[in-house]
């Protein structure tokens, strides 16, 4: 009587909600009380300001590390070289760090959320500047003459291993 009735139910079909869940970060895991300040002021300029530059910004906050790699003070410098970026700020959502096979350092304008203390000289002793997120948010609330600039995710070394099988036809993938 009652599998009757399943049977022949003319109603829809209702779909699988098991695995509808959607993962992204709306906060950081971190308790650092400086990036957690920062998180408050960048939340507050992407709900009233309309630049997405805030937004982009306030998800990479929240990011883990291995999302926001390091940048090497030469990538940075190639990146900055680029024609029309000059006395534009690098947007560094990271660490930016040294870089012994660069010879030469431009001046630079960078903020970054660390740089490190060889890099820091380098960058102070070009003549250039280095500005905290509080201090950027001060001087371009909306993201104005800004460059966002990110390392390279997949440089990892844990990157090597994921691919096609090591030993299959066209596999560079490391054992």
């Amino acid at each position: 009587e009652y599998m009757g009735l399943f049977l022949y139910n003319k109603m829809g079909i209702d779909i699988c909600h098991r695995f509808d869940r959607k993962v992204h970060r709306t906060a950081p895991k971190s308790d650092d009380i400086y990036l957690r300040l920062l998180v408050k002021l960048y939340r507050f300029l992407a709900r009233r300001t309309n630049a997405k530059f805030n937004k982009v910004i306030l998800r990479r906050l929240f990011m883990s590390k291995t999302n926001r790699p390091p940048l090497s003070l030469s990538r940075l410098t190639r990146m900055m070289k680029k024609a029309g970026r000059e006395d534009k700020t690098a947007v560094v959502v990271g660490t930016v760090t040294d870089d012994i096979r660069l010879l030469k350092v431009p001046k630079l304008k960078l903020c970054a959320l660390r740089v490190t203390e060889g890099a820091r000289g380098r960058i102070l002793k070009a003549g250039g500047e280095i500005i905290t997120f509080d201090q950027l948010a001060l001087r371009s609330p909306k993201g104005q003459n800004t460059v966002l600039i990110q390392g390279q995710r997949k440089a990892r070394k844990a990157f090597r291993h994921f691919g096609p099988a090591p030993g299959v036809h066209h596999s560079t993938t490391a054992p």
